[in-house]
């Protein structure tokens, strides 16, 4: 069997990219642990030598690799297996993408005069073993084309970003150290993939950046939404007690109105490069109401 696209570990992203691949024609395969709901049954392991895992596996032109690889060597162990695995010459033109995610620049933006530094593809990262594993696959370009993209907080579907709020801010305290959060549909993670897959020349060998282009302010979220578990009380409408500490905030911090300035809000991530690379331009953004 040979197929467009294959996508090692089938998730939450799937729900998006499927449906994609189908309304395009785009023939896709996709594995599972446990071959569940029609998938592959297929699990990597970055100890092992076993091409047998990876003879379950059709031949493909794009290999999207969905989950993280953390352990020194298993990106490139990955990519050999797969082609040692092959018996046609298809292992010549593979290309293999890789999700990650924006932590790998996870640390605070420098203010300096009130101005902000901002964060784009081409910042240092952070030295942690995601961090490292994606550069080890991307080093394999250009004899294997290779690329990662490190996509901002993921919703749409079942990850409903309302339902974050009373997780990352059970206290006012914890509320008070929220700045910036940036996200990415699931949408738009799929038509990005695919826009990949159809001009790996732009790709190959880049790390890549991906939000919607919008950086959100936690305080205006929640000031928005509150905790949506809460009953609540009063003129809080049930959003629970969210909403009262982020106006509480405002006057200790002399906020003014929201959503707050740049400078208040930490670390800010530039994604242009990409949607600018490939002549798209993100279509989900998160909604207040």
């Amino acid at each position: 069997m040979t197929v467009d696209l294959l996508v090692l570990g089938a998730g939450w992203t799937s729900t998006f990219l499927l449906p994609l691949c189908s309304e395009r024609t785009i023939s896709v395969a996709a594995t599972s642990r446990t071959g569940r709901d029609s998938t592959i049954a297929f699990d990597f392991d970055p100890e092992s030598d076993d091409l047998t895992p990876f003879r379950r596996l059709p031949n493909t032109k794009t290999v999207l690799i969905v989950f993280p690889i953390t352990k020194p060597g298993g990106s490139g162990k990955l990519v050999r297996l797969y082609k040692e695995s092959r018996t046609t010459n298809l292992e010549n033109d593979v290309r293999f993408i890789q999700l990650g995610v924006t932590s790998v620049w996870d640390k605070p933006a420098a203010v300096i005069g009130g101005n902000v530094v901002w964060f784009d593809r081409h910042s240092p990262l952070v030295s942690d073993a995601r961090a490292l594993a994606e550069s080890e696959l991307l080093g394999l370009s250009p004899s294997t084309p290779t690329t990662v993209l490190n996509l901002a907080g993921l919703w749409g579907g079942q990850r409903d970003a309302r339902n974050w709020v009373s997780r990352i801010a059970p206290t006012k305290e914890a509320l008070k150290n929220k700045g910036a959060l940036h996200l990415i549909h699931g949408l738009d993670v799929s038509r990005a993939i695919l826009a990949v897959h159809a001009n790996f020349d732009k790709a190959s060998g880049q790390r890549w950046l991906l939000t919607d282009g919008r950086v959100y302010d936690w305080w205006d979220l929640a000031s928005a939404w509150g905790s949506q578990s809460q009953t609540g009380s009063g003129d809080d409408h049930g959003r629970g007690p969210q909403a009262a500490w982020v106006w509480e905030l405002m006057k200790e911090e002399g906020v003014r109105a929201l959503p707050r300035g740049m400078e208040s809000l930490g670390r800010a991530l530039d994604s242009r490069d990409f949607w600018d690379e490939f002549g798209l331009r993100p279509i989900k953004t998160l909604h207040y109401k």
